[in-house]
């Protein structure tokens, strides 16, 4: 009790010219790189575990399903934890938990224990990125937000683009159990690191945890994450009774979420972030930026593997550069969105996005492995474009106080349109390939024919991402650049 309350004085004591943000943003960002790390880097080791403990695929995909409905639900929260915690507190309970997940995961002696160990670090994850964005935005003048944004896309996308490549390669020499013993000592550096340099920067209160408002939060994000992830997995439509019950779920209570919080003198989540019009456009930009990469780094591969084929260690080759140049352009684009401004970056990004998408729809059997490759890097170097003005920007309009509010909502409509895009494009392509075993009255395809139905639900699903690009083409005609100067909203 007595360092809990050491810790809430010390909060009052906020972020100051002399405050050395340099300190803060490794302890924040290391902690990031390595719960990021663990989003993808058990998806290659699933086989290996269904085979460890005689699960089937339906069950053991809860490995990444549960930890994307565990941070769906979680981060909307967020911004009640940044106003009620410190910024040590907050930091070393996600560290901590993220850390305890990671021996009960290596530890676990069945799936069951697996699983928890899964959703103790996602618990942490859902903690720490909101918190590290929040921190940016408390400590980094905003004239220097971008280059310190861009810091933080190097790590969301580096630490995934190595992620499945870092997985292949201890699966294949060791165990699945190593991948978590590779990440304990990181997290554990993390954690006593932060323990001793991170300092409080922020100022905290007491408001009260509207139970209800989240109630609905849960069942709304839970629902709508979930439905979406089971209709993107091919074990279910959206049809699929189950599938559309969780949807309507979780519509429902998200329209009853947001009704109360327009209710509520103090709302678990301030929806009135909305009324800034650089906030709206830059999330919705981002939203679009998120279902078409995903059209492109789900499709792809199976695209590859399916019609094109190549071998699977050749499409993950073939990702792996694009993944590692969005991540080392981001810093470079945060370093110009502060000198130029978001138009500049985020009117050529949007085209260029839309252009190479396009282009995927004549991408067919016989393309050499070297000009798929250059799609790819030019695809990753325009979502670099994008994602970080398009963030920093609409952040930059609220007032401080709605910080955590917008944050917590940016993260948390990411991972949502994540699962949205998964699951429509994957859905988009399949209904292609019927489409074209139906009209060609195919009814015993040879693998030719699966081959050219693939290559016909592929494009219909690419040219789904270009009508979304081109949305986003249109939406950044509209941006200007935000400073708090201008922000309230009458």
């Amino acid at each position: 009790m007595a360092v809990i309350a050491q810790e809430q004085s010390a909060a009052k004591e906020t972020s100051s010219p002399d405050l050395n943000p340099i300190p803060i943003l490794a302890v924040l960002l290391s902690g990031a790189f390595v719960a990021i790390l663990s989003e993808t880097i058990l998806n290659v080791a699933l086989n290996a575990i269904m085979a460890d403990f005689g699960v089937a695929s339906s069950i053991v995909q809860w490995l990444v399903t549960g930890y994307m409905l565990v941070i769906g639900t979680l981060i909307p929260i967020s911004a009640y934890f940044m106003q009620r915690f410190t910024t040590r507190q907050l930091f070393i309970t996600a560290m901590s938990l993220f850390t305890l997940g990671t021996i009960i995961s290596g530890l676990s002696p069945v799936f069951a224990v697996l699983l928890v160990g899964r959703l103790t670090q996602a618990v942490g994850t859902a903690i720490m990125i909101p918190l590290l964005v929040n921190i940016i935005l408390a400590v980094i003048p905003i004239e220097r937000r971008g280059a310190a944004m861009g810091m933080v896309g190097l790590v969301i996308m580096f630490a995934p683009a190595i992620g499945p490549t870092v997985s292949g390669l201890i699966v294949e020499s060791l165990t699945w159990r190593w991948l978590f013993y590779f990440i304990l000592p990181i997290s554990l550096a993390s954690l006593f690191f932060g323990m001793k340099v991170l300092k409080n920067v922020s100022e905290t209160s007491k408001p009260k945890l509207d139970v209800v408002s989240f109630l609905f939060s849960s069942l709304g994000f839970g629902g709508i994450v979930y439905g979406f992830s089971a209709a993107g997995k091919g074990e279910a439509s959206f049809a699929d009774p189950s599938v559309f019950i969780f949807l309507l779920v979780g519509f429902i209570s998200l329209g009853l979420f947001s009704w109360r919080q327009l209710k509520l003198e103090t709302p678990l989540l301030d929806i009135r972030v909305f009324r800034y019009p650089m906030f709206l456009i830059g999330l919705l930009l981002v939203m679009l930026v998120m279902m078409t990469m995903f059209a492109m780094m789900l499709v792809m591969p199976i695209y590859m593997q399916g019609a094109l084929l190549f071998s699977a260690i050749t499409a993950g080759l073939i990702m792996l550069p694009g993944g590692l140049l969005n991540g080392a352009m981001s810093p470079v684009m945060g370093r110009l969105f502060d000198k130029f401004g978001p138009r500049p970056l985020l009117i050529p990004g949007t085209i260029i996005l839309a252009s190479i998408v396009f282009t995927y729809r004549f991408t067919v059997p016989g393309v050499p492995t070297w000009m798929v490759t250059i799609q790819l890097v030019i695809l990753m170097i325009s979502v670099a474009m994008i994602m970080m003005p398009a963030n920093t920007n609409g952040l930059n309009q609220l007032p401080p106080h709605l910080y955590p509010h917008g944050t917590a909502i940016f993260n948390t409509l990411m991972q949502v349109s994540g699962a949205i895009g998964a699951a429509l494009f994957i859905s988009v392509m399949e209904r292609g390939q019927q489409s074209y075993l139906n009209d060609n009255s195919i009814v015993n395809p040879t693998a030719e024919q699966l081959a050219d139905a693939l290559t016909f639900g592929s494009q219909q699903s690419f040219s789904t991402g270009f009508y979304f690009a081109l949305v986003a083409v249109v939406l950044a005609l509209f941006v200007k650049r935000s400073t708090q100067s201008n922000s309230k909203v009458s």
